[in-house]
């Protein structure tokens, strides 16, 4: 089944409870895992190919380290005691400018796996109270706790995830 979802327009419904935190936090560390594991055995005219302007599956990975300075941010945002988000850049100029597929798909799992281990960490540090506190996202136009941005994250992550099997399985017809 194909992934037609334009993540951009997606809504979202946050009613996660903060016990649920370490779950979320468990999708989260294992997002690396499961992409090396769909990436392990693709040849390389594979990994390069593009479907028009749709990213091919080395930009999907580099996206997703690309985004991890932003989830990084965003904490920040929390821990400076900022009412609202820092935007997104819905653009996606970083990856836009960074020809990943010039990349070896080694070294852009491992830069995913440091940034995703470092952001994993900051989330296992924090308190059930940090994260139960909210600041603002403008783009989705709602209140947006501590447990419901690692569910949005999670969220993006099983997003790319499943664009990467429709084009694996698209190419495998």
């Amino acid at each position: 089944m194909q992934n037609n979802i334009i993540w951009v327009k997606r809504k979202f419904k946050f009613d996660l409870s903060p016990e649920m935190f370490p779950l979320v936090i468990e999708r989260l560390r294992g997002t690396p895992a499961r992409l090396e594991d769909k990436t392990a055995s693709l040849s390389e005219d594979i990994l390069k190919h593009k479907d028009g302007d749709a990213w091919s599956i080395l930009e999907t990975v580099g996206h997703l380290g690309d985004v991890e300075a932003l989830w990084h941010g965003r904490i920040d945002d929390f821990h400076a005691g900022l009412e609202e988000f820092r935007p997104a850049n819905i653009t996606n100029t970083v990856t836009a400018k960074v020809n990943h597929n010039e990349a070896e798909v080694k070294s852009l799992l491992e830069k995913f796996r440091t940034e995703r281990e470092i952001l994993v960490t900051r989330f296992d540090e924090m308190t059930i109270e940090q994260v139960a506190r909210s600041a603002y996202h403008r783009r989705l136009d709602i209140q947006m706790r501590l447990i419901d941005l690692a569910e949005f994250i999670a969220e993006h992550d099983d997003h790319h995830l499943s664009k990467i099997t429709d084009m694996i399985q698209n190419l495998n017809k």
